[in-house]
C-alpha cells in the first residue's frame, strides 16, 4: 500500500465517507460475510489493521541513502537540487545529509569509505545499496568503476536508488557495522595465529636452551650428594621465573607502546625489523658465526656460565631464571617485541594480558620437556647439550624463516587495514 493511498483511506474513515470503504472493502464480501447491519464497526476494525500494516511495510521497506557535501560547493548544490527533484517519486527513500566539514562526518566518512573499500575523493560523496558515487565516479554499480557527469550522472544515480529500493538494500549506516563486525573477527584470528606462531619461534631459542642444560647438569651433580628431585624442582623454579620475568617485561613495553599511543607506526617499524632479523637469523645456517648472530654477546656468556654453574638450590635455580632472562633478551626479544607491537594496536589492555600470559606459557614448554625429560631419564644433559650444538644451523633457519613470515605477514595486514 502507497503512501497515497493510506493518507486516502485515514481520511475516508475519519470523514465518515464510505466510498472509499466500500472500494476497498466490497471485493473481500463473500456469501458468508457479515450482515450489513453494524457492519461499520468490523470496517472500522479491518481499515484499522491496513493502516497499521501499511505503516509497517513503510517503515520496513526505507532505503537510506547517505549524501557528504560541502557549503559552496556547486556539483553539491546540483545534486541536492537533483535529488530533492526526485523525491515525491520515491516515499520510502530517505536522504541523509552530512556537511563534510564536521568532524563527526568526517569519521562516519571515513567508516563508510573503508566500508565500500573506496578511496576518498572530492565531494559530492554519496552511498546507497551497493553503490558508492565518490567524485563523479560510481563504485559497486558495475564490475569496473564507471566515470559519468552532467545528466548522465544524474541518471546513473537514479538508476543506482532505484535498485537499492528494489532489492530492499540495508542502510549505509548498517555496512559500517557489519564491516566493523568483519574486521573484529579478522584480526583476532589473525592475532591469535601470530601470537602461536610468534611464541612457538621465541620457544626453539638455542641460547635458553644451553642455559638451562647448563643449570641440570650443575644440579644433577648436587642431586647425587643427596638432594632428591632437585633436577625437578629447580628446572621448574627456573622456568616459571622466566615465564614470570618476560611477562611482566611484556607488560611493561606493551603499556608503554599503548600509553604512547604509536601502535600503528610502531607495528610497521617493528615489522620491517623482524623480516630483516628473520633474514640475518637464515643467514646463520648457511654461515655461522660469520659477522654478527642474533645470541647472547660472546662477552656476556662467561657471567652467564659463571653464575648457572653456581646454582645448587631451588631458590638459587630461580634466582638465575630470573637474572638470565634479561641476559637472553637480544637472543629472545625479537619474536616477543613484534607481538608486543601487535597487541597494542589490535586488542584492549585486559585482553593483551590474557594473549601475553597465553604466549609465555608456549614459550616455556620446551624447557618444561627438556626438564621432566633429564629428570626421568629419557635423555642426558650431554645428550641435550650435544643436539643443541649440532642443530643451531637448523634452529636458526626455523626460526628465521618464521620470523621472516611473521614481520612480512603483519606488515601486510597492516597496510591492507585487516589489524
Amino acid at each position: 500500500m502507497t503512501s497515497a493511498m493510506l493518507k486516502a483511506c485515514w481520511a475516508d474513515w475519519t470523514s465518515g465517507s464510505a466510498s472509499l470503504v466500500s472500494a476497498t472493502i466490497r471485493p473481500l464480501h463473500r456469501k458468508n460475510s457479515l450482515p450489513a447491519k453494524g457492519a461499520s464497526l468490523p470496517r472500522k476494525a479491518l481499515l484499522i489493521v491496513l493502516i497499521i500494516a501499511a505503516v509497517a511495510v513503510s517503515a520496513a521497506a526505507t532505503t537510506q541513502l547517505v549524501f557528504f557535501h560541502e557549503i559552496g560547493c556547486s556539483h553539491c548544490a546540483h545534486a541536492d537540487e537533483f535529488l530533492s527533484s526526485i523525491l515525491p517519486q520515491y516515499p520510502d527513500l530517505e536522504i541523509l545529509h552530512y556537511e563534510i566539514s564536521e568532524s563527526a562526518s568526517l569519521d562516519l566518512l571515513a567508516g563508510l569509505l573503508a566500508a565500500y573499500d573506496v578511496e576518498q575523493g572530492s565531494v559530492p560523496m554519496i552511498f546507497i545499496g551497493d553503490v558508492a558515487w565518490i567524485g563523479g565516479t560510481f563504485y559497486g554499480l558495475y564490475e569496473e568503476p564507471y566515470i559519468v557527469s552532467g545528466r548522465a550522472a544524474d541518471m546513473t544515480l537514479e538508476t543506482a536508488i532505484q535498485l537499492a529500493i528494489d532489492t530492499t538494500a540495508i542502510s549505509p549506516l548498517d555496512r559500517i557495522e557489519e564491516a566493523d563486525a568483519d574486521a573484529a573477527t579478522l584480526a583476532r584470528g589473525l592475532t591469535l595465529s601470530a601470537v602461536i606462531v610468534a611464541a612457538a619461534l621465541d620457544s626453539i631459542n638455542p641460547c635458553t636452551f644451553a642455559v638451562l642444560v647448563l643449570l641440570l647438569g650443575t644440579l644433577i651433580v648436587a642431586q647425587r650428594k643427596g638432594k632428591k628431585g632437585l633436577v625437578l624442582k629447580a628446572g621448574l623454579a627456573f622456568t616459571i621465573a622466566i615465564y614470570i620475568t618476560y611477562f611482566l617485561l611484556g607488560i611493561g613495553v606493551f603499556t608503554a607502546i599503548q600509553a604512547a599511543g604509536i601502535q600503528k607506526q610502531f607495528m610497521i617499524v617493528v615489522s620491517c625489523l623482524a623480516i630483516l632479523l628473520g633474514l640475518w637469523n637464515m643467514k646463520d645456517f648457511f654461515a655461522y658465526g660469520k659477522w654478527f648472530s642474533i645470541e647472547v654477546p660472546k662477552r656476556w656468556r662467561p657471567t652467564v656460565k659463571r653464575l648457572t654453574s653456581s646454582v645448587v638450590s631451588i631458590p638459587g635455580a630461580f634466582l638465575i631464571g630470573v637474572l638470565d632472562s634479561f641476559f637472553l633478551l637480544p637472543c629472545s626479544s625479537g619474536p616477543y617485541v613484534a607481538i608486543l607491537a601487535l597487541l597494542s594496536k589490535n586488542t584492549s589492555y585486559t585482553t593483551g594480558i590474557w594473549y601475553l600470559l597465553f604466549y609465555n606459557l608456549i614459550f616455556i614448554l620446551p624447557l618444561l620437556a627438556i626438564t621432566f625429560a633429564v629428570h626421568f631419564g629419557f635423555t642426558t644433559t650431554a645428550r641435550a647439550e650435544r643436539w643443541r650444538s649440532a642443530s643451531l644451523g637448523k634452529l636458526h633457519l626455523i626460526a628465521g624463516i618464521l620470523m621472516f613470515l611473521l614481520g612480512a605477514g603483519m606488515l601486510t595486514a597492516v597496510l591492507k587495514g585487516w589489524l
